[in-house]
Parts: structure tokens; sequence; C-alpha cells
């Protein structure tokens, strides 16, 4: 799978800065995990409930922490890369360290996703949320 510019042209995943990625890492894993999530049969107020504790900072910062030594050369260095880009805004209720890693989790996924890994974006996902639930 590849992807394009609105022009047409193919897109140069490395070319994306670190937050461009981020940005498309979080949708990539929201959806995710409302997709494990909507078939449990809860409410949707419980549903976004759980969505939440999966998605907000602290929970993926745990995770990507908990995933590094299974993260390739090449993943680690786009986690870190994006760890350490200055951002401008943090969330009210995000510890700054915890918006960073969760940052660097948002951007590997979305760096797999665009470059088209999906069978590793897949694992990697699997991992975070079998961790997440399991704690």
């Amino acid at each position: 799978m590849t992807f394009s510019d609105n022009n047409g042209a193919k897109l140069d995943v490395n070319s994306l800065s670190a937050l461009a990625l981020a940005f498309i890492g979080d949708s990539v894993f929201d959806l995710f995990i409302r997709t494990m999530l909507v078939g449990s049969g809860k409410k949707v107020r419980d549903l976004h409930k759980e969505a939440v504790s999966y998605v907000k900072a602290s929970a993926q910062a745990a995770i990507l922490k908990s995933l590094e030594p299974k993260l390739t050369p090449e993943e680690r260095d786009i986690a870190r890369n994006a760890r350490n880009t200055k951002v401008n805004t943090v969330p009210k209720n995000a510890d700054i360290m915890d918006y960073h890693y969760s940052t660097a989790f948002e951007a590997l996924l979305g760096y797999l996703y665009l470059a088209g890994q999906i069978e590793r974006l897949h694992e990697i996902l699997l991992m975070a949320y079998n961790l997440k639930s399991e704690s």
C-alpha cells in the first residue's frame, strides 16, 4: 500500500515531520482501539471511557516504554526522533514526559502505516492492546 499527496505524487514518509507522523498515528491507534472494544457489548459511554484509558498520554507512554526492547533499530530511531521533537502545547492533564513518549508512540504508528508496513503495524498494535489490557 502506498499513499500519495493531494497532487497524486507518491508520499515520501521519510520527509514528514515527527509531529505529522504522530498526527496520523493518533488516528490509527484510536481507530484500532475502538475496533477492538466495540464488540464487547458495552454501552457507548463505557466504550468511550475504556478507549480513553488506552489512548491517553500516560497509557501510550507506558506502552512505548514496554515495547522499546521489541522495536527494530529503525523503529527506535523514529520514536527517539519524535520523543525529542519540540512541541508547542501540552494538554493540561498530561505530564510533559508522558506527552513526549506518547507522541513518539503515535509517530511510530504513523510511520508504519504510511510506509505500508501494515503487518508490523498490526503486530505492534496487538502488543500495545495486550499490554494495556493485562495491566
